[in-house]
């Protein structure tokens, strides 16, 4: 029989060997290698975000190699992302919504190319707690990624773009106490998003995350309340976890050895 030490040390070369089998990471140098359709791929991690490293090196041309899904911002903080049906939006600190230019860069997004698993039709209204518990319940299993797709017509939604940020970059903590908000009602569009397992934490968030895109391309952003009025759920699958770190000197210097979500 094995000895306690034994087993601990199976257990964690077992761990350790799962998170390699699930999560690859890629210097920027090979980001532009090609990436599997049932893939999340991510410019640089959160945890990286939430210290305040706002500049990326990974282009919107390059990303969009990798996914014609998804949300994440720009350097500097300078508003938010969300792309939907292969077309990249940014949603300014004014809430103006413009296409993002191929020589954008980006400190923090993640896309996939979306292709949908199932497809969830609710009988009712639902506020933006209700949708995630929802979505959540009907998710087949809790270990895996999901990428989201909401359409449809919303009878309400908060939404929040940041300002562009100066150095000495503040963490995203207090960059977001200076941000924008706005409030759209009776309008259709769709929310763009991801839900993550708890075991991703740092590297990315765990949870749900929703970014919004109105049908006129007039409004958006990320999404902090909502309700419901008719709307479809599309739900896609995803087993591959695809993260590009930055070769930056702001990356490179920053201090990410501490518990995630823990802050400076």
């Amino acid at each position: 029989m094995k000895t306690k030490a034994e087993m601990t040390n199976a257990f964690n070369l077992a761990t350790i060997i799962l998170a390699i089998m699930i999560i690859t990471f890629h210097s920027h140098s090979n980001a532009d290698q090609e990436v599997p359709n049932d893939s999340i791929f991510q410019a640089s991690i959160f945890e990286a975000l939430v210290e305040g490293v706002y500049e990326g090196d990974l282009t919107y041309g390059e990303l969009k190699k990798h996914g014609d899904f998804g949300l994440g911002t720009f350097n500097r903080l300078d508003g938010e992302m969300v792309a939907v049906d292969g077309v990249f939006y940014k949603i300014d600190s004014e809430g103006k919504v413009s296409i993002v230019e191929d020589s954008m860069k980006s400190p923090f997004a993640i896309v996939t190319f979306f292709d949908s698993n199932e497809k969830l039709v609710p009988d009712r209204e639902l506020n933006c707690e209700e949708l995630k518990k929802y979505i959540e319940d009907a998710l087949p299993i809790k270990n895996i990624f999901y990428a989201i797709k909401v359409s449809g017509e919303f009878e309400y939604l908060k939404t929040r773009s940041v300002h562009a940020q100066e150095k000495p970059y503040p963490p995203i903590s207090e960059a977001v106490k200076e941000q924008s908000e706005f409030d759209l009602n009776n309008l259709k569009g769709t929310i763009a998003g991801y839900w993550l397992p708890l075991y991703i934490e740092g590297m990315s968030q765990s949870g749900f995350h929703f970014h919004f895109i109105s049908a006129d391309k007039k409004s958006g952003g990320h999404v902090l309340e909502c309700k419901t009025k008719n709307i479809v759920i599309e739900i896609d699958h995803i087993r591959d976890f695809q993260i590009d770190l930055p070769d930056t000197e702001e990356f490179n210097n920053s201090d990410l050895e501490k518990e995630p979500g823990k802050g400076k």
